[in-house]
């Protein structure tokens, strides 16, 4: 029987001033939040599937197994500004026991990196800093 779990996507350190918020699959930003100077999350209400496929309303696909959620920051968030910009986080990699252990009722975090090489957001295929955790 599918199960209701949460991820935890938290961004690091986040560019201040700038808005970040989920992006469902309709592209619409939801709940966007201006980073301030500390880290930005976002609990994110996701599907696990009997077989381990994670699935709903932010969860999109690419090919016949790679399923990730995008962060849409600044104007991709609903902000007027410079950055228009998405960070891409791949879910479909996270290992069966922590599956498992959100199954049961625990939160799965995951610690992003916040700045890019030229020092806007992070964005494209956003790699963790820390790999995810029960929490």
């Amino acid at each position: 029987m599918p199960s209701a779990i949460t991820l935890r996507l938290t961004t690091a350190d986040p560019v201040p001033g700038v808005a970040y918020s989920l992006q469902d699959k309709a592209n619409t930003p939801v709940k966007p939040r201006i980073a301030g100077d500390g880290p930005i999350s976002f609990d994110v209400p996701v599907t696990l599937s009997d077989d381990g496929r994670l699935t709903g309303p932010f969860v999109r696909r690419e090919g016949p197994s790679r399923r990730f959620i995008y962060i849409a920051i600044g104007t991709s968030a609903g902000q007027h500004g410079e950055w228009s910009r998405r960070a891409k986080i791949d879910v479909h990699d996270i290992p069966a026991a922590l599956l498992a252990q959100a199954r049961a009722g625990q939160t799965l975090e995951v610690i992003l990196p916040g700045r890019a090489r030229d020092g806007g957001p992070a964005c494209a295929t956003v790699r963790p800093l820390q790999p995810w955790t029960a929490v």
